[in-house]
């Protein structure tokens, strides 16, 4: 796939001139795709054009690491390398990571942070993604589904301590894996509530979902997903979670 092509793909979905929008991907979902990730951000780079931004997510961790027998001994269920912030490759993708060493593109800093470029692209330095959240952003998921969408966590402080604080490490696990060096979590829930929300919003018709070339993409307002999640999250958290109180 070609430039143009995906130019013309991503214009029928819907990306416009002056639009804001996060970007998560991966780049092997389409296939062959001439001049790499470059290629792709230049393509949403001409659609939505300086008028508009593209943020996409610059956090500072490497892939999952394998559990050794000794971790699940001591409940590990998770574990994931907290990297350097000048770290070339990490586990948000080539795309992503491509993005964000560009000249043109503004990052924020610390662990968890979000390059922009575009009109607003100084947003992702002052506020990560608020300003795309909560002013009428969308949403593409390129190849990648809704577990990718960083926005999801921007509400998270309303989830019940008693749920958030569920899987935390224990003291022995820290002293080994310590929380400025490691994520790490000790558990997982009987459900990921993050597909209760995805099936929620395919039902009300918020999500668009098709292909480019081999690519399933999804593309869609966030604050109407985000917000779905805020009132599970408010009125049903334990549920959400496959918890019974």
């Amino acid at each position: 796939m070609d430039k143009a092509t995906l130019v013309e793909e991503l214009k029928k979905i819907g990306l416009q001139e002056g639009m804001d929008i996060e970007v998560h991907s991966s780049l092997s979902s389409f296939g062959y795709v001439e001049g790499g990730a470059e290629t792709v951000i230049e393509a949403l780079m001409e659609c939505v054009t300086d008028r508009g931004s593209i943020f996409m997510p610059s956090l500072c961790f490497a892939p999952e690491s394998e559990l050794t027998e000794e971790d699940k001994d001591m409940g590990i269920t998770e574990k994931i390398k907290i990297l350097p912030e000048d770290a070339p490759r990490t586990a948000m993708g080539i795309i992503a990571d491509t993005f964000r060493q560009r000249g043109d593109v503004i990052t924020g800093t610390g662990v968890i942070r979000t390059s922009g470029w575009g009109l607003h692209a100084d947003e992702a330095a002052k506020g990560g993604l608020n300003y795309v959240i909560h002013n009428g952003g969308k949403a593409l998921l390129l190849g990648v589904d809704i577990y990718k969408l960083t926005a999801m966590h921007y509400v998270d402080d309303i989830m019940p301590e008693e749920i958030s604080s569920m899987f935390e490490p224990t003291e022995e696990v820290r002293r080994k894996y310590p929380a400025d060096e490691w994520l790490v979590e000790c558990g997982m829930f009987p459900v990921k509530p993050w597909y209760t929300i995805q099936d929620m919003a395919y039902q009300k018709g918020i999500i668009k979902e098709g292909y480019i070339g081999k690519c399933k993409y999804m593309f869609f307002d966030i604050w109407d997903v985000v917000s779905l999640y805020r009132k599970e999250l408010e009125e049903n958290p334990f549920k959400l979670h496959g918890l019974e109180r």
